[in-house]
């Protein structure tokens, strides 16, 4: 079973990972930072539409911050959607502003409103941490989905990724009547599988979503992680398996009735496919970003220690024993997906 039992520690962005950022459009001059959107003078619980505590809080702010931090926010907005195009801004408000304070990182969540037809949008304004940003960039580089974020000196501005967390997906839809159990479950092999080559770890239901797409018979799954704080920090490669965690239970005992193992390896060579499909599409940026890793400290050492003879225990590859860095593993995993 995939246990954590400490809070991750945060790492800071290095020069180098900085200079990445910077050649690649991702570090932008923002007008308002992560310490701005602490000047809040109340906050209150916010509940949802059926009186339960959503474990955020709205704050709010004094009259004289209130208009500034509110128009920053707007062009923020516009930074993340339209490239920078303010003029999309005009008829946007922003509806409030929200902490978790159960969170490590203290996020904050921004809801912006359409004054016109009142569609609303989030993103999320948080204290920049380079496991984060490289979970970021490789989820982006590797997987099937565009991410959207920006950094800022110390702030990482975040786009939000819409669907279904899988707990609440897993407690309200998986006896829907038009549930397809087979391509469920495939997914959730094939998203197992881009985690643990690409070490994302902490892939547990509240850390993912599921998004539904009718098709033209039937219905399309895609899950995609939402939180990438877990990129290649803990020391269990069990932890970069979601199969492993007991939140996932339900999905995994669905596998296990529609499943066979030789579909099992199927898909995993599929998605292993698929990889090494973006990791040649994406060869220049990837090593970039894989030379950053290796030379930055994103790991506790009895982390890597532990990782590393485990990685050389499951792939028979006494190479894994020899990487100083949790991005020389992130970089040998990923040569392994074509010997798989």
């Amino acid at each position: 079973m995939a246990l954590i039992s400490k809070k991750k520690i945060p790492f800071k962005i290095s020069p180098l990972l900085r200079k990445y950022l910077r050649e690649n459009g991702r570090e932008i001059d923002s007008p308002l930072k992560y310490s701005d959107l602490l000047r809040y003078d109340n906050k209150i619980t916010l509940y949802d539409k059926n009186g339960n505590d959503t474990l955020w809080e709205t704050v709010f702010y004094s009259q004289t911050d209130l208009v500034e931090i509110y128009e920053n926010l707007k062009n923020i907005y516009a930074d993340l959607k339209t490239d920078g195009d303010e003029s999309v801004i005009k008829h946007l408000v922003v509806d409030r502003v929200d902490i978790c304070t159960y969170a490590n990182t203290l996020p904050f969540r921004v809801r912006i409103s359409n004054k016109v037809n009142d569609n609303y949008d989030y993103f999320y304004i948080k204290k920049a941490d380079a496991s984060r940003i490289y979970g970021l960039e490789l989820e982006h580089l590797l997987s099937p989905n565009v991410m959207s974020y920006f950094t800022c000196e110390e702030t990482l501005i975040e786009e939000h990724i819409a669907g279904i967390t899988g707990d609440l997906f897993m407690q309200n839809h998986l006896n829907d009547v038009n549930l397809n159990p087979i391509r469920l479950t495939k997914e959730f092999i094939k998203f197992n599988e881009r985690c643990f080559v690409r070490l994302l770890g902490d892939m547990h239901s509240s850390n993912f979503v599921i998004i539904v797409t009718p098709d033209f018979e039937d219905f399309h799954y895609r899950i995609r992680a939402i939180d990438f704080d877990q990129q290649s920090y803990e020391a269990s490669k069990s932890v970069y398996m979601p199969q492993y965690f007991k939140q996932n239970n339900a999905i995994i005992e669905m596998g296990m009735k529609y499943m066979t193992s030789e579909s099992v390896k199927q898909y995993q060579i599929e998605e292993r496919s698929l990889i090494a499909h973006r990791m040649k599409d994406e060869k220049v940026k990837l090593h970039d970003l894989l030379e950053c890793m290796k030379t930055d400290k994103i790991h506790l050492d009895a982390n890597l220690v532990q990782l590393r003879k485990e990685l050389s225990q499951h792939y028979k590859n006494k190479a894994f024993l020899a990487c100083e860095s949790m991005g020389e593993m992130v970089e040998l995993s990923l040569k392994m997906v074509t010997a798989f």
